[in-house]
């Protein structure tokens, strides 16, 4: 990449990440956060990929590739982030699959709600259980019906 003074543009983190491991799209807490769905600021740009597990420091940022089956290697999107800038994305749904699947105990309830998570009306949950019946986890369909129980729940409060 150019320096600074020689940029045309300033590329965007998910751009940025998107290039250093081609076979890859944006997913977990970096997803969420762009999503709305979660409070917290993410600092570590998170991708999947189903290359090798990679942490990669840089002066642009922070980023770390999780591995994931071929299998599950799925529902993200190409979508414009900023300017004419598009990247590789999961889903609202994959994002939050993938990182319950990536997660020891992600389908445990008490895990679920410290997500915090908001948002929540862009989820649909016929098309999370289809990722989860794709994935063919008994995991990953818990998670789906505990993330739903918790959101319907009336004493749920959104941040």
């Amino acid at each position: 990449m150019l320096s600074n003074p020689y940029r045309k543009i300033d590329p965007h983190s998910f751009l940025i990440s998107n290039y250093m491991k081609p076979a890859s799209y944006i997913s977990l807490q970096s997803a969420l956060s762009y999503y709305g769905m979660i409070p917290e600021h993410v600092p570590v740009i998170t991708a999947v990929t189903t290359q090798r597990p990679e942490f990669i420091q840089t002066e642009m940022g922070v980023y770390m590739y999780k591995h994931i089956k071929n299998d599950l290697f799925s529902d993200f999107v190409y979508r414009k982030v900023v300017g004419d800038q598009s990247v590789f994305i999961a889903t609202p749904e994959k994002c939050l699959i993938d990182l319950i699947y990536m997660t020891s105990d992600g389908d445990n309830l008490s895990f679920l709600s410290e997500l915090r998570l908001q948002n929540t009306e862009i989820l649909n949950f016929d098309v999370m259980r289809q990722i989860a019946e794709k994935s063919k986890s008994p995991k990953l369909l818990r998670a789906v019906n505990g993330v739903q129980r918790i959101i319907e729940h009336e004493d749920y409060v959104e941040l």
